[in-house]
This record gives structure tokens, C-alpha cells and sequence, in this order.
């Protein structure tokens, strides 16, 4: 169901702006991440050092930013952007997102990458679905924060099942060989980013591409993460 016009997407009432897409009160309300290991976002004790399970098999990227638990409202939010579809919302969704980074970088929580990647589909779910949802959001990003963003220099060459679909032992050998870079990155400070991370099996595999393709750091970007 669309919102109305000039209307807040989750609380419907007016906005100041018409095209805000959603309003400084459900902002500043969202769920926060609870105290979490900075390096794969689960909660810790110690936010400020990684957890145990992060020393022990540490993922490929170096840090995760997220801004929400996976709940609602954010869920609801891009589940009505995914899957019915409403391509619309990705302003809403990357305006959450570069103000929770904004946040963070200009208390020198993260530094700023040199590139920005998303965490491309399939090409048949790309035709199925309409339009590529993260791209949408990072191309948002791109703009706002100053950040060259290449649509294409990441690409899924097999069609895996959906993670959903498949139990936590599964995930990770499901995207075997899935990801492939298209052009040399060598040196570069890269953030890829994807709309939630579950058991960070997708991350994973494609931050794995990019530290033996030869990139400096690799920050793993998310609106949620399933905690």
C-alpha cells in the first residue's frame, strides 16, 4: 500500500517537505543496534574490542555498519520496497542509511572508502523482481556521501538459491563461485553494501573476492542486521 503523498512512510502524518519520505520523529525512534562486536555486529559485553567469535573466525570485511536490528518498522519497510515492489522507497531507505553513517564518521567511529559496491542479483531475479533494490539505495548513497560507486565492477555469474530458503550450514557453499569483479581494485578502501545481513554468508563471499582481488579494507554496509 503506497504511502500518501507529502506523508511520513511509517507514521503517515505530513510532512514539512514533501519528498523527506519519512519524518525526523520515526528517525530518531528507530530501533538502535544494541551494544555489538564492531566487527560482525552481534551483541557483545565489549563493543569496543571484537568478540569471540570474530577472533576466533573473523569474517572477511573489517567492520559492519548497520543502523537497525532487523524489526520493525524497518522490516516492514523493505519488505514493501522488495517484494511488492515500490522502487520509490529506496530514497527513504538510503536517507536512513547515509544519516546513521554521517553519524558515525563525523565522530571518526569509521573512515570514509574510496569505492562503493552493492551486492548484485542474478540476472533472472533481476528480471523477475523489476529493478536491482540495492542499487537504487547505493546510488543514493553514492551521491550524498560523496563516494564513487560502480554498479558493475561486482557481479553475480550464478544463479544461487535464495539464502532464505536454506539452513546456516548451507548458506556459505550456496555462493561458492557466485560473485566475480569485472575490473581491477587493488589498493582501494571498499564498502559493498546489501539491505540485511543475516548470517553475513553473502557478505562474506563477496568480501572474500575482494581481499584476494588486492583491497585495502572492506567495510560491509547494511540497513539491518538479523540479530
Amino acid at each position: 500500500m503506497l504511502a500518501m503523498q507529502g506523508a511520513c512512510w511509517l507514521c503517515q502524518q505530513p510532512l514539512k517537505l514533501a519528498d523527506q519520505g519519512i519524518c525526523s520523529f520515526c528517525i530518531r525512534h528507530l530501533p538502535s543496534m544494541p551494544n555489538c562486536c564492531h566487527r560482525c555486529a552481534l551483541p557483545t559485553e565489549q563493543g569496543s574490542i571484537m568478540c569471540g567469535r570474530c577472533l576466533k573466525h573473523p569474517p572477511a570485511w573489517h567492520t559492519l555498519i548497520t543502523v537497525s536490528p532487523y524489526q520493525a518498522p524497518l522490516r516492514k519497510l523493505i519488505h514493501r520496497y522488495k517484494f511488492h515492489p515500490q522502487p520509490q522507497l529506496a530514497f527513504t531507505l538510503a536517507k536512513i542509511y547515509a544519516l546513521h553513517w554521517l553519524n558515525g564518521y563525523r565522530q571518526s567511529l569509521w573512515p570514509k572508502p574510496d569505492l562503493l559496491l552493492t551486492i548484485p542479483p542474478h540476472s533472472k531475479r533481476l528480471w523477475s523482481r523489476g529493478f536491482d533494490h540495492v542499487a537504487f539505495i547505493g546510488e543514493y548513497l553514492s551521491k550524498w556521501l560523496n563516494i564513487t560507486y560502480s554498479r558493475n565492477s561486482l557481479l553475480r555469474t550464478r544463479d544461487t538459491l535464495t539464502q532464505i530458503t536454506l539452513k546456516r550450514k548451507y548458506r556459505y557453499s550456496n555462493l561458492n563461485g557466485a560473485f566475480t569483479l569485472t575490473r581491477p581494485i587493488t589498493g582501494q578502501r571498499v564498502a559493498i553494501l546489501d539491505d540485511v545481513l543475516t548470517t553475513g554468508a553473502t557478505m562474506q563471499a563477496a568480501a572474500q573476492l575482494l581481499i584476494c582481488a588486492g583491497v585495502q579494507t572492506v567495510q560491509a554496509w547494511s540497513l539491518c542486521r538479523t540479530l
